[in-house]
């Protein structure tokens, strides 16, 4: 089903399910429906609920990853991990990645573990095992990632753990390796449905497959015009190419939409029609007429948050709107500093989707640490981060003491906490703390046992001591670090009243799987500020989208790629179509960059627009913006290449110490490492992958690099 944006996805796939179930009498258990956020996955389970009398209990519906989960935990024999096994975050990725580098001698100067953890990620959504990925060569780079991939493999069987690409990955290979378990799935789940397809990527296609194999009853959902997560392994031909790899498929469009006014929409399809990778739709209304969409183009950042600020003011006043009415979705971060400043001037209520989440605060990590330890006595990364919170006089040099005595012995690093009397130069009073911390967790493991989750984690905290030492600290923020840990215990006391398994393990499972746009509170009366690429899904009564200039809305790092540009195209669409009555869009003639100011050019989207689809009003000139010669728009300036390697003439690759390797800055793209260079002198072609994990080519000659520690 091609579904547009604003169509009713969700209905769809829950009538199917509930007709499935009440007119065709198959039974619920079934049906396995899967989707890319927790949020999206209850409301899936509450309609479904609402349609079939009898309830929904026994249906799979979840995420990707939590559905993986379930079956891992379940299938656990036929593999190396045990049902307790943790599921690692960023940061505990991080944590176990830096080890590893370590181990596999390579620097963390040399390369940012973002960027090893970004390849390593891509490798596994890939299929590619730590094995494979080092079979298939590459540059320096790529040598590096190997060595690394090898230790972090290893790395994640010792804890016991799976980072959230294993979750997909492990359970492929599962399926693959184990015939009887790929039958019994394949034959339990007669009716496979898949929402937001377009999103999938190469591991989650085969994961589908496989699961649909025994009875090809596949029912996937899609709009390839909101295909917007390339980056982070989305593959836009699974929805493309779905009729060549299932040629019996059945195709229906659904192309009314339900939300937007018919300019919005229109203005909206002017812009994604110029894709070339798409398949032919356009979305109507019933809602004829509306407000026309409106561009303001803008001296400054400055200039278009206090026009962002007035804007809504005005707009409550004239139509009675609350500030939950209002979103501003921009392409980056960092866009929101200056809007923020703006509002909170105004004393606009305002929240910001994707800064830091509930379960990322540090306090909520270390609670929840604890838990993990002991659910999965393995996991050495959770108790690094506890054993000295609070302080238990370990230092670094007794930690990496235990740490080698577990390795060379073969225990767990708790077996070593636990008992510390083989280990050199630790202390009577640290062996004491340390035989308390293990005590603790011993006893809390054995109350999991039978306990709920609300229990457990309430003996934790009052053993360990560990809210009276947030009590006892100074910081300004103990009220609200407190406040956190106990609404995390909140947290825990409502999971076991709302699920089948109260324990323990089943809480650890859904907190992992917590997704940024789960934590959005929709009653919460405030203006809703996030990225374009947070907002999908959501729905607004007024939207305004800052920073439609090249380098922003295309962001500059599509430039080099038709497909990236593409992607760029779809996310402005699917920002646009986020407005239910009236869309508001910003273009700022100068921009802070580092410090620096920054000459900015019209969006190249906004030519894409038909004249009688967008009102502009031009702060910056007289001349409209709209169809405004790229020829007749001021550059950036540039910096001589002097100012990068000042002895241009007499220039050499090696006396600059440009090689691979070396860690070097781009103005516009930040820091990065070479992997290779082509070519010589001035004309060389550098290939860099940046720490946001972005790879670009760049000619020495045109590309103002810089050598760091030069």
């Amino acid at each position: 089903m091609l579904a547009g944006a604003g169509s009713g996805k969700t209905r769809v796939l829950t009538h199917r399910i509930a007709h499935l179930v009440s007119a065709r009498g198959v039974s619920p258990r079934r049906v396995l429906a899967v989707t890319f956020t927790n949020k999206a996955a209850g409301e899936m389970k509450r309609r479904v609920a609402e349609l079939i009398s009898e309830g929904a209990g026994p249906l799979w519906i979840g995420t990707f990853h939590s559905i993986c989960a379930r079956i891992l935990r379940l299938e656990s024999r036929w593999g190396w991990w045990s049902s307790s096994f943790s599921i690692y975050d960023e940061t505990d990725q991080t944590s176990l990645l830096k080890d590893c580098m370590k181990k596999a001698g390579v620097a963390d100067s040399a390369f940012a573990p973002r960027s090893i953890l970004g390849a390593i990620s891509r490798a596994k959504d890939r299929l590619l095992s730590a094995d494979e990925y080092a079979g298939r060569g590459g540059g320096y780079f790529e040598e590096c990632v190997a060595k690394v991939y090898r230790e972090y493999e290893r790395g994640l069987i010792d804890n016991n753990a799976f980072d959230f690409d294993d979750l997909i990955m492990r359970t492929v290979e599962l399926l693959r390796r184990n015939p009887p378990v790929l039958q019994v799935y394949s034959d339990r789940f007669e009716y496979v449905l898949v929402d937001e397809y377009q999103d999938t990527s190469h591991a989650q296609y085969e994961l589908v497959n496989l699961l649909s194999s025994g009875r090809r009853n596949l029912c996937v959902v899609g709009d390839d015009d909101q295909s917007i997560y390339g980056w982070r392994g989305a593959d836009i031909t699974n929805i493309l190419d779905f009729e060549r790899d299932h040629p019996d498929a059945v195709v229906l469009r659904l192309e009314q939409n339900y939300r937007s006014t018919g300019l919005i929409l229109s203005a909206a399809h002017d812009v994604v029609s110029r894709n070339v990778r798409r398949k032919e739709k356009k979305l109507w209304t019933e809602r004829h007429g509306g407000q026309t969409p409106h561009l303001s183009g803008v001296p400054s950042e400055y200039r278009e948050a206090d026009l962002i600020r007035d804007r809504i003011l005005e707009r409550m006043s004239a139509r009675g709107l609350s500030y939950s009415d209002f979103a501003v979705l921009y392409r980056t971060h960092a866009q929101s500093r200056v809007i923020e400043d703006s509002l909170r001037r105004a004393g606009i209520a305002y929240d910001i989707v994707g800064g830091v989440r509930f379960y990322e605060r540090a306090e909520v990590k270390d609670v929840l640490a604890y838990l993990r330890v002991v659910d999965n006595p393995a996991d050495s990364v959770s108790l690094k981060r506890i054993i000295n919170v609070p302080p238990r006089r370990v230092g670094e040099k007794t930690f990496s003491r235990l740490e080698e005595h577990a390795e060379v012995s073969g225990r767990t690093l708790l077996d070593a906490v636990a008992d510390p009397s083989g280990v050199e130069g630790v202390s009577a009073a640290a062996r004491d703390s340390l035989a308390g911390l293990a005590a603790l967790i011993a006893r809390a493991r054995e109350a999991a046992r039978e306990d709920p989750v609300d229990a457990v984690l309430r003996r934790v905290l009052e053993e360990s001591g560990y809210l009276e030492w947030l009590g006892e600290r100074s910081a300004d923020q103990t009220v609200e670090r407190i406040a956190n840990v106990e609404e995390l215990v909140s947290a825990a006391s409502e999971f076991v009243e709302m699920s089948d398994d109260p324990g323990l393990g089943a809480f650890l499972s859904q907190v992992s799987l917590v997704a940024n746009i789960d934590g959005w509170e929709e009653r919460a009366n405030a203006v809703s500020l996030m990225t374009l690429h947070n907002a999908k899904g959501l729905e607004f009564t007024i939207v305004m989208i800052p920073g439609l200039e090249d380098g922003l809305l295309p962001h500059e790092s599509s430039f080099s790629d038709k497909d990236e540009l593409e992607e760029e195209r779809r996310l402005f669409y699917v920002g646009m179509t986020r407005a239910k009555d009236e869309l508001y869009m910003y273009s700022a003639g100068t921009r802070r960059r580092s410090g620096v100011l920054d000459v900015r050019a019209p969006s190249r989207f906004v030519d894409e627009i038909a004249p009688e689809h967008l009102e502009i009003e031009s702060v910056i000139e007289s001349a409209p913006l709209h169809r405004r010669r790229r020829a007749e728009r001021r550059p950036r300036s540039r910096r001589a290449e002097s100012d990068v390697f000042p002895d241009y003439e007499n220039f050499s690759q090696e006396s600059h110490g440009l090689e691979p390797g070396a860690r070097i800055a781009h103005p516009s793209w930040g820091e990065g490492v070479v992997l290779d260079i082509t070519g010589s002198g001035f004309d060389a072609i550098v290939r860099i992958r940046f720490d946001d994990d972005v790879e670009k080519r760049v000619m020495v000659r045109y590309g103002k690099l810089r050598i760091l520690g030069d």
